[in-house]
């Protein structure tokens, strides 16, 4: 078992994203991503079987689907679905998100 704090483990920065690998193993990756207000991870996918989840911490944004479709996101709020399925997340303030992938790549 271990134990680990994101706010320790992640901080932002201020051109681009960031991202830190939180765990992995054969069932499971586990990322925490850090975004100012206006960054994103632009929609993508991945041509692979299995499932993620994006759990917002912190902050306010949206969930960005194909087609230009979003889903508000704020503290609380997790995405989940295939990760074949076209995601990805904007920043409408500063914003924590964990995303846990199973299984993963």
């Amino acid at each position: 078992m271990k134990n680990v704090n994101l706010y320790e483990l992640n901080g932002f920065k201020d051109l681009a994203f960031s991202s830190q690998l939180v765990h992995e193993s054969p069932y499971m990756k586990v990322l925490s991503f850090n975004f100012r207000a206006g960054q994103k991870l632009p929609v993508h996918s991945h041509d692979l079987e299995g499932e993620l989840t994006i759990a917002v911490l912190e902050g306010e944004g949206r969930f960005l689907a194909q087609d230009d479709a979003s889903i508000p996101a704020r503290a609380g709020d997790v995405l989940c679905s295939r990760i074949a399925e076209p995601h990805g997340v904007e920043a409408d303030t500063d914003m924590r998100v964990l995303v846990t992938i199973a299984p993963p790549i």
